[in-house]
């Protein structure tokens, strides 16, 4: 906390990444800053062991210093790892990426995920020759997306955090970019016949937490070339956990561009867009560049991170190891007899506590998210899994879940669930459509 206080003193916010401010979690008891880490764990600057339920916010597929990954990414270090002139890393991940991703025929490569989301964007828009984007789902901090703030109705409270304000995002923005409804199609069509001749393109998370609805993601598709946009799924959280050609090839929908990041190089800056050749071709005449896009440091790590997914199968024992999970805490409380279900897809399993009341529902999380900290298990009321997490890691956080069952059991009978909280109440920064 110390140190959070001088970064506040330096830098604007506290942290680079909203996520990870201290008010996600509990504030003044879950570890602020990490000094290293390595499998499922880190340990903070107080020296204390935490196993990682957040995954280093997504970004950790395979473990914290995975020692293949890592090794690679030293041994390229070596060599050099930004040019003057390019590598033949940029061509062998082009071509993995073409071989694994459904949709992939070109690839266009950037060092985050708002990045590429911005770069598809762009390139959908220089394709179509139209301006306005729908989206749905969390796509980063551009202003092509946070122009939808820019109208009275405030269209990103849904998706993002109630109240962001599109400071320093050109009003000229407004009305570009506008969000529609996860599952509901009919609500698609009648946005995009309003806007008929407009749309350049809709940009998508495909899946969170639970799947889509049956047919959703066809009738999306087929809305687009219906009307002539371009179909982007953001791929930058669900990726290559679902399946090693990502969330399309698991869903079985194939779109004409995808978006990666988080999960496609265990931690190392990556990001790229990906799709169909008709699509992707014409971004050679866009100005789309930087010198970093290249660094070998993030093709090293993605080209390695891909293959050692596919050899470890890792989708498979995401699933399978999210399933016992799920498992194991639905039966640890009805054990303690209280009203929670463990819900979601296996790969991303979230608890739900079944509290009517909204105010008491996130101190009961906060309490949570508090006593789970305290047992050395750093998370929200949700698991990012990775190939890391196993048996030990299971075990304690069952332990811990059933202690912190307990006390919000015993909380709630005595009405007391706020004496408990020895922090402010978690702030939800990100409140997605996608469920």
């Amino acid at each position: 906390m110390q140190l959070y206080e001088r970064a506040m003193q330096l830098i604007p916010g506290g942290t680079q990444l909203i996520s990870r401010r201290p008010n996600r979690v509990a504030y003044g008891v879950s570890p602020v800053y990490a000094s290293h880490a390595k499998g499922a764990r880190f340990w903070d600057v107080d020296g204390f062991e935490y196993i990682d339920w957040i995954s280093g916010i997504g970004s950790i597929l395979l473990g914290y210093a995975d020692p293949v990954v890592d090794d690679a990414v030293q041994k390229q270090i070596s060599l050099g790892t930004t040019y003057s002139v390019n590598h033949e890393l940029e061509v062998q991940l082009a071509e993995e990426l073409c071989r694994s991703i459904p949709c992939a025929e070109m690839v266009r490569y950037a060092k985050c995920g708002g990045e590429a989301c911005a770069m598809a964007v762009r390139i959908a828009r220089g394709v179509t020759g139209r301006d306005k984007i729908l989206f749905c789902g969390y796509h980063g901090w551009h202003d092509w997306y946070i122009a939808a703030n820019l109208s009275e109705e405030a269209s990103l409270n849904s998706h993002l955090f109630p109240g962001i304000e599109p400071i320093g995002v050109p009003t000229g923005l407004a009305g570009t970019a506008l969000p529609f409804s996860y599952g509901n199609l009919p609500e698609l069509s009648d946005l995009l016949e309003k806007n008929k001749g407009q749309v350049a393109a809709i940009i998508m998370e495909p899946l969170r937490s639970t799947m889509p609805p049956v047919g959703y993601l066809a009738g999306v598709q087929n809305l687009c070339k219906e009307y002539g946009a371009v179909f982007i799924m953001d791929e930058i959280t669900a990726g290559i956990r679902y399946s090693t050609g990502g969330a399309q090839q698991y869903l079985g929908v194939t779109p004409d561009m995808a978006v990666f990041a988080k999960s496609i190089s265990n931690g190392y800056p990556m990001g790229m867009v990906v799709g169909k050749r008709e699509f992707m071709e014409p971004a050679g005449r866009m100005f789309i560049s930087s010198t970093y896009w290249s660094d070998t440091i993030g093709l090293r790590a993605a080209l390695t991170t891909m293959n050692e997914v596919r050899l470890r199968g890792v989708p498979l024992q995401l699933q399978k190891f999210g399933a016992e999970l799920k498992s194991r805490l639905t039966i640890v409380a009805n054990e303690v007899g209280i009203n929670v279900d463990c819900i979601g897809n296996d790969v991303m399993p979230m608890l739900q506590f079944n509290v009517n009341d909204q105010i008491l529902k996130n101190q009961v999380v906060t309490l949570y998210i508090q006593e789970m900290a305290k047992r050395g298990c750093h998370g929200y009321a949700s698991f990012y899994l990775n190939a890391a997490q196993g048996e030990s890691e299971l075990g304690q956080t069952l332990q811990a879940a059933k202690e912190s069952f307990i006390i919000i059991r015993d909380g709630l009978a005595k009405n007391r669930i706020s004496d408990l909280l020895e922090c402010s109440v978690q702030k939800d920064a990100f409140k997605r459509l996608v469920k």
